[in-house]
């Protein structure tokens, strides 16, 4: 077992801003022209882990609108009120057959308690993604925007998120868009603030756009 992982608070994140608007010249730009990021947080839980899947491969408004149905079918979000609802009706609530499986299996994990998602505030990054992707259906960038988000980890770079990719290629004036190998390679210099770093990109591309949320915000 490793020590408690740091997590992002509002001193913290301020401090990340400054270092790295200190050190790259694109990123100083960033908030030059739009200014400190918001912090972006989701709470802890179940609940965001389902929220996460809903966002695999759909816009975020189609994920927001069958979270709000799911939150609405089943009150409190517990694995085991999700449990009580049959398939016909998630894939009304707007949960594909894959989406549904994969949160069945984690629901049923929880409920029976082979696994606790609190023992992934204990971990270090690695092992906490390690852990998460063993189940069916979490993948790297889900593990990614959990630790990001919900843990608010400092240093998780999302390699597999397209707007982040988008926005890298903006941001630095690339000739296009970067793959995730090319993005894993460009964050080594934002260590140990990558978490950081996404937020500015994000922010810059939400920005551009003239949207206030996020693909890590609730």
């Amino acid at each position: 077992m490793h020590t408690r992982q740091t997590t992002l608070n509002e001193a913290a994140f301020a401090q990340g801003v400054r270092f790295l608007a200190g050190r790259d010249e694109h990123l100083a730009a960033v908030v030059k022209t739009y200014g400190q990021p918001p912090l972006w947080v989701r709470e802890p839980g179940f609940p965001t882990l389902v929220y996460i899947i809903l966002e695999q491969q759909v816009s975020l408004a189609s994920a927001r609108a069958a979270f709000g149905r799911l939150k609405a079918a089943a009150s409190p979000l517990t694995p085991r009120h999700f449990l009580k609802l049959s398939d016909v009706e998630l894939l009304r609530i707007g949960f594909s057959r894959q989406k549904t499986l994969y949160t069945r299996l984690l629901a049923e994990s929880l409920a029976r308690r082979y696994f606790n998602l609190r023992e992934l505030h204990e971990l270090h990054d690695d092992s906490a993604r390690k852990l998460l992707i063993t189940f069916k259906g979490i993948g790297r960038w889900t593990a990614d925007i959990y630790l990001l988000s919900a843990l608010r980890r400092p240093d998780i770079w999302p390699a597999g998120d397209l707007a982040l990719a988008t926005a890298v290629q903006e941001v630095k004036h690339l000739r296009q868009r970067p793959s995730p190998e090319k993005l894993e390679a460009l964050s080594v210099r934002w260590k140990p603030w990558r978490a950081v770093a996404a937020r500015l990109f994000w922010h810059a591309y939400l920005s551009k756009r003239g949207q206030k949320s996020s693909t890590v915000s609730l």
